[in-house]
């Protein structure tokens, strides 16, 4: 199995998801929302599933080629730091999010939303573009 790319497509479709789900809740569509949010968390913890798989079995992170441009080494790791160091949240910023919501604390659901659906966001759409970086660009010729 072809971890990485099922890895950015996860990343892709909670993306999606996240991104549905917020304009469900701007349309008041409270269930539909709901049930978005709901599969965008079940889609993020399959992505954290085959993740640590991977790289279980892979033994350690991916280097980046040496043979790329220093411009696109230093963008690759400030996006990978900023994208590894806000993941760490993800999990527990959803799981009291989507509690305080099925629990109806709505005043507390908004307040942990403001601060978790961006990061969430965040980290979905670095997860693609560090895939991307690292294993879509062809090396320079």
């Amino acid at each position: 199995m072809d971890f990485p790319a099922v890895n950015a497509s996860l990343n892709a479709l909670a993306t999606i998801l996240l991104v549905a789900g917020f304009v469900l809740i701007k349309q008041k569509k409270e269930e539909a929302h709901k049930w978005t949010m709901l599969a965008c968390f079940l889609v993020s913890s399959i992505f954290l599933v085959c993740y640590l798989i991977y790289h279980y079995q892979k033994g350690g992170g991916t280097r980046f080629p040496a043979d790329h441009p220093t411009w696109l080494r230093i963008t690759y790791y400030v996006i990978l730091i900023s994208h590894i160091l806000l993941a760490i949240f993800v999990p527990l910023g959803a799981i009291v999010t989507i509690r305080h919501g099925l629990k109806g604390n709505r005043e507390k659901h908004i307040k942990w939303a403001k601060v978790t659906f961006p990061i969430w966001l965040y980290v979905s759409v670095t997860g693609v573009v560090v895939y991307w970086l690292l294993y879509q660009i062809p090396p320079p010729s």
